[in-house]
């Protein structure tokens, strides 16, 4: 049996399940949701099969029978559940009771008659971060960051490269990928997204219906314009003219409401500051991915191919750095966003805690001149956006040492990096 790596999400359940009746851990497949909730389980049931599922549509409220916290996995099969735990919680109050894993959103939401406000809370996971996966050295963490802006910093990092994160990037954060073999970790993940778009006996209709040549094929296009603002007509276009084929509106909202729904794609939402400027902050979101190796899967990149490409290689780089500050600043109550205003001033990655603080981050590959062009935009954003509240600002790499510049700026190669 592979070794169990933990999970930052480990103390986000933990402490709902302390304060509510049902937890929610919702994600994409093969990010460790159901090992991980297992670990809080006196019982389980899986809805994995067409048996399972069938007798759960006829007999939903016997799925909820166990020893608690019990575990119920693929809930969405039957949506059902979901007023049944509420219903279950109601009768029999008390917290820590359930734990719902899902990899996707229910098949039938018209089915779901309660918020479960009070009662049932959900949270979300990613795949593996590198703290996670035991490939960063943690020498630098956002909390401390946050609570104190004159810190130490310094690592030489030395054995940080290129090639390395190329690896890790492709290969991705899934468990699975993680623990095998170098030699093998990204036939793991290949094997992974091949499996990704097998909808043929799939429960959803919405999953059901789609074609999974047309879904490629948009995925390929949200992975050509990854960690860019590009507008869902520019994507639409692309695949028309990528493909020679006809595309309209209502057809890509389904189709990327579908890869949202199956937590493949995520978008970065715009920030919106209190500016001195009065130039207009632009609120186009941010195109990610879940994990940076679908992007590459599904345009069949390797790491060579990064490597040949620097230029495309910073991009992907941003999505991958995103995945990890988005796990990290969950961890200390903070969200991610980006920024870009009409002037053109943009901030890749924006911290922003509930307390108010915040801070600006830029993500570059590493090196003298892509560390001071991200300096010098750090140092106009900071000139042109309310400092108020502004904890500190950093430059997030790709490789090299960690340290703090004369001029304040943090740079840390997120190898070094931790929540």
């Amino acid at each position: 049996m592979a070794e169990y790596y933990k999970r930052y999400i480990e103390k986000t359940i933990e402490k709902k399940l302390n304060s509510c009746g049902a937890v929610v851990v919702e994600g994409p497949k093969f990010c460790g949701k159901t090992t991980t909730a297992l670990r809080y389980a006196k019982s389980q049931i899986r809805l994995n099969t067409s048996s399972s599922i069938e007798l759960a549509k006829l007999e939903t409220r016997n799925v909820l029978r166990g020893e608690k916290p019990r575990v119920i996995d693929e809930w969405q099969t039957v949506p059902d559940i979901w007023n049944e735990v509420k219903g279950w919680i109601d009768e029999n109050p008390a917290f820590g009771q359930f734990i719902l894993t899902g990899s996707s959103t229910p098949a039938d939401k018209s089915a779901i008659y309660h918020s479960g406000a009070g009662r049932i809370t959900t949270v979300k996971m990613k795949p593996m971060s590198l703290s996670e996966s035991r490939e960063s050295k943690e020498t630098v963490s956002l909390k401390e960051l946050f609570e104190n802006k004159n810190a130490d910093v310094f690592d030489e990092n030395k054995d940080s490269s290129l090639e390395k994160i190329a690896h890790i990037l492709c290969r991705g954060g899934w468990p699975l990928s993680v623990v095998a073999g170098e030699d093998i970790s990204l036939d793991v993940t290949k094997n992974y997204y091949e499996g990704l778009f097998n909808f043929e006996y799939c429960e959803n209709e919405k999953f059901r219906n789609k074609n999974p040549e047309l879904m490629r094929m948009i995925l390929k296009s949200y992975a050509r314009n990854i960690s860019t603002e590009a507008p869902l007509k520019t994507i639409q276009s692309d695949v028309i003219n990528s493909n020679n084929r006809t595309l309209d509106n209502k057809t890509l909202i389904g189709y990327t409401d579908a890869l949202k729904d199956l937590f493949i794609i995520e978008d970065m939402e715009a920030w919106n500051p209190n500016l001195r400027s009065k130039a207009a902050t632009r609120t186009t979101p941010t195109r990610h991915f879940v994990d940076t190796s679908v992007a590459t899967s599904v345009l069949g990149i390797s790491p060579q191919d990064l490597m040949n490409d620097l230029n495309s290689f910073g991009l992907f780089f941003e999505d991958m750095a995103v995945r990890d500050l988005n796990i990290y600043s969950s961890i200390i109550g903070g969200t991610v966003r980006h920024y870009r205003d009409s002037s053109g001033l943009e901030c890749d990655a924006v911290i922003h805690l509930e307390n108010g603080k915040w801070a600006a981050i830029e993500i570059k590959l590493g090196g003298e001149k892509l560390i001071n062009e991200g300096a010098a935009n750090l140092e106009k954003f900071k000139n042109t956006v309310a400092e108020e509240n502004l904890a500190f600002r950093m430059i997030l790499t790709a490789k090299g040492p960690a340290y703090k510049r004369k001029d304040g700026i943090f740079v840390v190669p997120i190898d070094c990096l931790t929540a």
